[in-house]
Order: C-alpha cells, then structure tokens, then sequence
C-alpha cells in the first residue's frame, strides 16, 4: 500500500530509501498541485542531508523528466550534442560555445537554467539581450535548432516543469549542493531536450558547488553513469572555479565578454574552457576525429567570422537585437562604477570566486527569494587574476552599479576577496580531469552505478 506524501517525507528524513513508484508519486503529486512547496522544501532539506541511492536518483531523475515531454529533434540531421556546467562565478561559456559548435556543423539543442545561489544564469545572461526570449515553446525550440543549429531557451512548463518548480526552491532554502538533487535537474532538463550526446563540465573549487576534487569526481562519475543509463554519449571534465572565469561577472558584462569570445577575443581561461568543451562536442558529433582535430576546426569558425554569423541568427529567432554580436555596447551596463585597488605592491595569489559570487548577488545581479527581481546591468569586472603583479594603488577590479554609495560599501568585501604575496604563484590546468562511461565502469560496481539494486 502506497505510503503518504508526509510519510515519504518522514521517511526520508529518518534516512530510509523510498521506492521507485514512490518517488514517482512524489514528484507527480507535486505538479499536480496536491504537495505544497513547503512540503516539497522539507522533502529537499532531508535529502540534502540524508542523500538518495543510486536508485532513488535514477528514479527521480525519471519523474522529474517525464513530467513534461520529451522534444522531438527527429527531423534535425546529424548528432545533437549539448553542454552544460554545474556553475560557477562569471561562467559565461555556454553562451559563446553553443554558436560555435553549431557553426562547425554540430546542432545544439540547450535548455539552462537561471541563478542559482552564488552562481550566475545563462537565462538571466541571455535576458540582458535586449529583446531576447528564453521562453520559447518546445515547438519553437524545435524549429530554431533545425534552422539555426543551436537554440538556448530555459526551462517551461513543457520541459522538465517539476525541475524548473524545485530549482527555484532550491535556490533559495540552501540545499543547492546536493549530489543527487544536482544529478537529477541536470539530467532531467538534458534528457528532454532530444540530444544524442552531452558534455558535462563539473566546476570544483571555492567559487563552485563541489568545493574538492573527491566530491567533483563523485558527480562527474554519476552524472555520466545516469546519462550513459539512458542511452546518451557523456563526457564530463572537471575544471578548476577557485577565480572567477574570465574577468566580467554579472549577466551584461557576462554577456558583453562571451561577445568578444565570438569575435576572436576574450579572457585566455574563458578561451581554453570554451576550445576545451568544445572539442569534446565535436568528436561527440562525428565532425572531427580527435581533440586536436576539434581544436582547429573550432578555431577557424571563430577566425572566419562563422561563429558570430551564427550567434547573430540565433538572437533574431530569439527576437533579439542581433546587431549587439558587433555592437556589444547595446547591451546596458550600469554606468557608476567604483574601482578597488591594490593596497600594496606584489602579486595577485588568489581571488575568492564564491564572495566575489556572493556581492553579484548583493548588488541585485541575483536573487535571495524565488520570486526576486534581478538587475542586468550590475555587475564587477575582475582586472588583476591570480600571477599578476600589481604596483599598490592599482586597480585590481571594477564595481557596475546604479547607486555610488552601493558600490563603495559593497568594494571592501571585494577588496577582502583579493589575496597578495610576494612572489607569483603558478597557475595549475584549468581543465584537469576528463571523466568517461569506461572510467566509471573500471572504477565502480556498474550495477550500482547505474541505479540498479542487486538481489
């Protein structure tokens, strides 16, 4: 006999495992509007502390998928590859890469996300776009894909609707760094979209959600093993998040600098993270043989303007104004800027990426409730990176906010978040880790970790 919804909860709270169909008539019963959110937030803290198995991870990651529909990408020729990345501050890449896969002949079927905590969104990014739509139906997303190559939207009521519901509560009640939970909206949203293969970049590091390398590689190895489960080609890459990425934090900077990517420019770590992901897409694709193939491939579509071209014909499907790929200036950014500077000659040896996360989200570049209202325009320019040597009084880095006294009081907590030596320090890979479907399997017990419980 079927238990409660607040004997499910009860359940998991006291740690026990809950069924398959149990799960199923959780997450059901809460897009039927007969679980309240403040019970889907109890259910979510337990599991913040008490985990799921692999099998209940499998299981929600299932419910959550079909409780909306799947798109239908038959018509699309070629192998879909998607993207994503567990986030991290000033994490642009997706906005850059998403064209310039699909200029190299790979389509891009992409469903993201908005803010989540400390970590900015590539809907909110993308929204900075004047006239930009997110919201797009599965027929519309469809369409763009088959005739652009590439659509990002964000999650809707079709795709994935209970993720979209639990995110946002998420994002809010402190339970964002939950493996399981992590695994199931992500695969959840990816699974949706159609795709044949998917790269996965798992951020670790002070700035991300997996603060250390064991608990990165656990969600890279599950992430890879659930989405292998269900038939998709996965690769994950585990890349460093100790700095920002790039040097523009806030949704139109961020856009402003993935802009410049296209146009050959760009940041060197946002440049090699976006080559990296995208190298992996494209042997994924079956448009190139190796990583060094891949490489050159994607760096004449950036060269020969092809790259840009395609961002262009994808914000006008978007009903955007496509003239902000040559004119990034188009897109506001607060005009009062406050400069933090450097109080002493010597080296930059780190830059706190989760307090630098953390005043975006106080200077209104984030939300701290659901329904919040976030500022595209505010935002931080981060001038001096690890290694660089700077002479005391320097600028190290830049506050964009509406109002003077907001961004001097907000600088010093910028100021703390810069850390000084007196010698360089050398700045490790920043891609360091490529997790496979033959890693898992070699490493683990494959029942388990593809959800099924042994007899």
């Amino acid at each position: 006999m079927m238990r409660t919804l607040v004997e499910l909860i009860a359940a998991k709270r006291d740690g026990h495992a809950l069924t398959e169909a149990e799960i199923h008539h959780f997450v059901g019963a809460f897009i039927a509007g007969t679980l309240t959110d403040y019970q889907m937030t109890a259910f979510l803290m337990a599991v913040f502390f008490r985990g799921l198995d692999d099998a209940e991870t499998v299981a929600l990651t299932e419910a959550m998928l079909h409780s909306g529909s799947v798109v239908d990408l038959s018509r699309v020729a070629g192998t879909k590859v998607d993207k994503h990345s567990t986030g991290g501050v000033g994490d642009k890449v997706s906005i850059c890469l998403a064209p310039l896969v699909a200029a190299c002949g790979v389509p891009v079927p992409m469903v993201v996300g908005r803010g989540l905590g400390h970590t900015g969104g590539t809907v909110d990014k993308l929204e900075a776009i004047p006239g930009f739509r997110t919201d797009l139906t599965t027929v519309e997303f469809a369409r763009i894909v088959g005739e652009v190559g590439t659509c990002i939207i964000g999650p809707n009521q079709e795709i994935a609707p209970a993720d979209r519901l639990m995110y946002a509560l998420r994002d809010v009640t402190g339970t964002v760094e939950s493996i399981p939970l992590i695994v199931a909206s992500i695969l959840s949203k990816k699974l949706a979209e159609g795709i044949d293969g998917l790269v996965l970049d798992v951020k670790v590091g002070g700035g991300a959600f997996m603060k250390n390398e064991t608990s990165a590689r656990e969600l890279a190895s599950k992430l890879v093993a659930v989405g292998t489960r269900a038939g998709k080609q996965v690769v994950a890459w585990l890349t460093r998040m100790d700095a920002p990425l790039g040097v523009a934090v806030g949704n139109a900077n961020e856009v402003r600098e993935a802009l410049g990517v296209l146009r050959g420019e760009g940041p060197a770590d946002l440049v090699e993270c976006t080559l990296t992901l995208g190298a992996e897409m494209l042997v994924l694709g079956r448009k190139a043989s190796d990583a060094a193939q891949a490489m050159a491939i994607l760096r004449k579509a950036l060269a020969d303007g092809s790259a840009a071209r395609v961002m262009e014909k994808m914000i006008e499907a978007q009903s955007g104004n496509a003239r902000v790929v040559e004119r990034p200036s188009l897109i506001d950014v607060a005009d009062c800027v406050v400069d933090v500077n450097a109080p002493r000659d010597g080296f930059i040896t780190s830059v706190d990426a989760h307090e630098i996360g953390l005043v975006a989200v106080a200077m209104g570049a984030g939300r701290t409730r659901a329904d919040g209202v976030i500022d595209p325009g505010v935002g931080l320019a981060i001038d001096a990176k690890p290694g660089r040597s700077v002479n005391q009084g320097q600028r190290v880095a830049r506050l964009f906010v509406r109002e003077r006294a907001v961004g001097e009081a907000l600088a010093q907590r910028v100021a703390g978040a810069f850390r000084y030596g007196d010698v360089a320090t050398p700045s490790p890979p920043l891609a360091f880790a490529r997790i496979t479907a033959e890693h898992v399997y070699r490493s683990c017990n494959a029942d388990v970790m593809m959800g099924h419980r042994t007899q």
